[in-house]
């Protein structure tokens, strides 16, 4: 057998070989060669397969190239040759490799697992996991801003009259969860409504049509006929957000702040009304929901129950600003989702993936990692996976037919109110309603309050903060 020493030269015989055989580089003009001429040799020397499938190589050079690679560590070797041109490497399931563009919200499947196995050896007892879920909580506070959020206006909320369905009910929402900046959504309780029942609060993510889409309806008509008060809530800059700011200020970074903001102060005002238990507090949503969902349930102790839908992931936390774009996942010298996702722990939490997007490996991967941090309390089996390794990023009906019973389990819900004949969950009772039955502000917006701020910069100004977005000119 071979060993390290014998390994090691005979990949600087090979590296040394393959540059001899081309034309001859010197230290004249820094070694310098074609990027792709070099990833050439790494391929060669660690029998690796590498796609520039996008072209981002085409032209680059780099001095020094064949000096930056790295014998016996390919990983290496790859992060020096792509980090001076901002690009980096994914390992794909099939082994391959493939280039892309640096994106700070999203790594390889194999760095997740590295960055677990690291945040692993920082606590392995109950005090050293609270000691670092406090040092986390408070970072994503001040990194959100929410310590320096004014005071929520004593405004009435603004609701529609109610619509009557079979077994549950609905009306819509305006909320002045800032001077002037109104959260909009809809309602849905328990019909008839005459004694307590737990709240969930259901953040929108990025599906086409928010929280007007069908399956969002049926989820939360479903939850209301089991007997929870179900508030369904715009994304920042989506659906009738829009009347306040114009689509592209969605990427700037305050509309997670206001998001979190919209979750913590409709549950806020929901403990003032009449029937609302708020000792028994759910929160689901799925996407860019699904972040909202565990940033609630890090951030907020009075939610009793989790389920982040096909968003928790240790290698993607994240592509747009309204999830990632106030850096709190470098709180606690770096964290993601997974981990944050385990600041719910010991309370139940429900993790629902599939195989065909950024929770692809929950099973194997991050699911340990939570399973672990609930072992500390010995609660291990208060979390649970729902993993749909043939489906893809959506809230669809299996998916949905996960939560229901989790959401009955441990709030105190009524399956039974939503069984068919049969024994199975039956939503074909829920009324889907058009669009414009949902706004909270009419058809034309002539319901709209005069106060309605409709400047982003002065949004900024009321956390004591200047708007630096660029945004890109519409041609």
């Amino acid at each position: 057998m071979m060993n390290l020493t014998n390994i090691k030269y005979t990949i600087l015989a090979s590296i040394f070989a393959l540059t001899c055989s081309n034309a001859q580089v010197t230290s004249d003009e820094n070694f310098r060669k074609p990027v792709s001429e070099t990833l050439k040799k790494i391929e060669m020397v660690f029998h690796a397969t590498i796609n520039d499938d996008r072209g981002l190589l085409k032209g680059k050079e780099l001095d020094y190239a064949d000096w930056r690679i790295e014998p016996g560590n390919l990983a290496v070797s790859l992060t020096n040759i792509l980090a001076p041109f901002e690009l980096m490497y994914f390992k794909q399931p099939d082994g391959t490799y493939i280039i892309r563009k640096y994106e700070n919200h999203k790594v390889s499947v194999d760095k997740g697992k590295e960055r677990l196995a690291y945040l692993m050896t920082l606590y392995s007892n109950v005090g050293e996991w609270e000691a670092r879920k406090k040092e986390i909580k408070a970072c994503m506070i001040t990194s959100f801003g929410l310590d320096k959020a004014p005071p929520m206006p004593k405004s009435k909320p603004i609701l529609t009259p109610k619509r009557i369905y079979k077994d549950y009910s609905i009306e819509n929402i305006g909320l002045e969860i800032l001077p002037g900046v109104y959260v909009t959504g809809s309602i849905y309780r328990p019909y008839p409504f005459n004694k307590k029942a737990p709240v969930i609060l259901t953040p929108d993510g990025h599906f086409g049509d928010g929280r007007y889409r069908k399956d969002e309806q049926y989820r939360c008509a479903v939850m209301a006929k089991m007997g929870a008060i179900v508030v369904s809530y715009d994304l920042f800059a989506w659906g009738e957000s829009l009347l306040q700011f114009p689509e592209e200020t969605h990427r700037n970074s305050i509309a997670s702040t206001v998001q979190v903001l919209s979750g913590i102060r409709l549950l806020d005002y929901l403990a003032t009304t009449k029937n609302a238990d708020v000792s028994r507090v759910g929160v689901t949503g799925g996407s860019g929901g699904g972040s909202h969902t565990m940033f609630l349930a890090a951030l907020d102790d009075r939610i009793t129950v989790s389920a982040p839908v096909v968003m928790v992931s240790s290698h993607f936390s994240g592509g747009c600003p309204c999830e990632s774009g106030r850096g709190i996942h470098l709180c606690g010298n770096g964290t993601n989702n997974a981990e944050i996702s385990a600041m719910m722990a010991p309370k139940p939490q429900l993790i629902v993936s599939d195989g065909k997007d950024w929770t692809l490996a929950v099973p194997e991967l991050e699911f340990p990692f939570i399973q672990r941090t609930y072992e500390l309390y010995g609660k291990k089996d208060l979390v649970e996976n729902a993993h749909f390794a043939k489906e893809g990023h959506d809230f669809g009906v299996s998916k949905r037919m996960a939560l229901y019973p989790f959401m009955a389990k441990y709030l105190g819900l009524d399956l039974n109110k939503v069984k068919n004949a049969k024994g199975e969950i039956d939503e074909s009772t829920c009324v889907i309603e058009p669009y414009d039955k949902l706004y909270v502000f009419g058809n034309k917006a002539e319901n709209l309050p005069k106060n309605a701020l409709k400047d982003i910069n002065k949004l900024y100004d009321m956390f004591g903060e200047k708007n630096n977005k660029i945004y890109e000119v519409k041609k």
